[in-house]
């Protein structure tokens, strides 16, 4: 039997995250290994409000930028989810993906899923999967750059410099869809969204253990930031327009057009 399936167009992972279901003597920080690679569509299904619409309707959103004879970049490509959604929804002439993941175990077991989509379609847009740091990136000419859910991983220092060479490397006509969890400037408002991003996670069966080593695990790795910060980090960039065009809890997506 297959270790994946075919679900809305995207080949997927089906074993269950059980992870931190048992108790941890000593939490380790949040890593994308192995074992989180194996659930990791059950975990990011269960852990993040709206994900499924951002990864199909990103898809949608890149076939009105995508320029021909350009690069779409999928920054932070995990298993390719993102990707496979470029690949369905582009059709602009001499298009190409570039799919970038620093963890081995996610860049191996992507090529398996995108080998399957392969199976499924015909005429999608063709993929190279790289194994690197994107800071290290040298980037081409791209009319697309998707960073779903990976900029908040990246050291907050870093940041903008990352999003200065992703705006020079845009063409006209193209865009940055960047997608995070957000933290909130007004203390209530943060304290609500963060309750109602844990009901979602008990709504999808996770215990309260869970939810706990899930939280000690990746507050040291993981630091999101507000909208205000987003916008204003990414017009310091060279961005001249920043639109959100998707929220769910606290969790949100921006279109931004050089």
């Amino acid at each position: 039997m297959p270790p994946f399936l075919i679900i809305a167009g995207i080949a997927v992972s089906k074993e269950p995250d059980r992870i931190f279901a048992q108790p941890l003597d000593q939490v380790p920080d949040f890593a994308f290994n192995e074992d989180v690679v194996r659930v990791f569509p059950d975990m990011i299904k269960r852990s993040v409000p709206g994900y499924p619409t951002i990864v199909e309707n990103l898809g949608v959103l890149a076939a009105q930028f995508a320029q021909p004879n350009s690069v779409l970049y999928d920054l932070g490509s995990s298993l390719g989810a993102v990707t496979q959604s470029l690949r369905r929804h582009v059709r602009s002439e001499g298009c190409r993906v570039i799919a970038v993941d620093n963890s081995a175990a996610m860049v191996e077991r992507c090529r398996e899923y995108l080998k399957a989509q392969d199976s499924m379609f015909q005429e999608l847009l063709p993929v190279e999967v790289v194994e690197g740091d994107i800071l290290a990136l040298q980037f081409q000419p791209a009319s697309v750059v998707a960073l779903n859910f990976t900029l908040q991983f990246i050291a907050p220092e870093q940041r903008l410099a990352l999003l200065g060479r992703v705006h020079q490397a845009l063409v006209p006509g193209g865009a940055l869809i960047l997608s995070e969890k957000l933290r909130f400037n007004d203390e209530q408002e943060h304290a609500l969204l963060t309750d109602l991003h844990v009901a979602f996670k008990r709504a999808n069966g996770y215990s309260e253990l869970e939810i706990a080593q899930k939280r000690s695990a990746i507050e040291n790795v993981m630091k999101p930031d507000s909208l205000e910060e987003h916008r204003d980090r990414l017009l310091a960039a060279g961005f001249s327009k920043v639109v959100p065009w998707f929220q769910c809890l606290n969790f949100a997506s921006l279109i931004a057009l050089p």
